[in-house]
C-alpha cells in the first residue's frame, strides 16, 4: 500500500479488525518511510457480469434496466415497491453468484419471467408477450398456460 503521505510504497499494517456487518476489513497502517498513520478499508468487490446482447453486442449490466423492466411490467399492477425490489435483488443475486462473466440477454429474461409468475400473472403476461416476440396467437396462449394453474 503506497502511502498518502510521502508516496513511499512500503508500509506496515499496525491492526485489523472486522466490521460489525462482516463486509469490510479495516485496517490502521504506518509508513516505514515517514512514520505517519493512516487507515485503510477493504471490501469484496462483485463484479456483474456483462451482457451479451441478441445481435452479439455486450454491454454492462445495468440494475436499472432492470428494475425499468420490472417496473414497465408490473404498471398498474397491486404489486408493492418492496416486493418489485426483493425480485430484482433475487435476479441480482442470482447473476453474481452464477460466477459467469458473461451472460446472454435471454437469460435475463428468463429470470426476470420467473420472477414475474411469482409476483403477478397479468404483469408475466405483458412481458411475455414483449420479451418473446409472439408471432401466432398459440404461442401466446401458450404462455397464459404455462402460469395457470389445474383446477382440482
Amino acid at each position: 500500500m503506497k502511502c498518502p503521505f510521502c508516496g513511499h510504497a512500503d508500509t506496515q499494517v499496525i491492526d485489523s479488525r472486522a466490521s460489525d456487518e462482516g463486509d469490510r476489513i479495516r485496517r490502521r497502517r504506518k509508513c516505514v518511510s515517514c512514520d505517519r498513520r493512516f487507515t485503510t478499508y477493504e471490501r469484496v468487490e462483485l463484479v456483474m457480469p456483462a451482457i451479451v446482447k441478441r445481435n452479439g453486442t455486450r454491454v454492462e449490466y445495468s440494475p436499472e434496466k432492470l428494475r425499468g423492466s420490472l417496473s414497465l411490467a408490473l404498471r398498474k399492477r397491486p404489486v408493492s415497491t418492496e416486493a418489485v425490489d426483493a425480485a430484482a435483488m433475487r435476479i441480482e443475486e442470482h447473476l453474481l453468484s452464477s460466477g459467469l462473466r458473461e451472460v446472454t440477454s435471454a437469460y435475463i429474461g428468463d429470470l426476470v419471467m420467473n420472477e414475474l409468475k411469482q409476483l403477478d400473472h397479468v404483469a408475466f403476461v405483458r412481458f411475455a408477450s414483449v420479451y418473446k416476440s409472439f408471432e401466432r396467437i398459440e404461442e401466446f396462449v401458450k404462455a397464459i398456460d404455462e402460469i395457470q394453474v389445474p383446477k382440482p
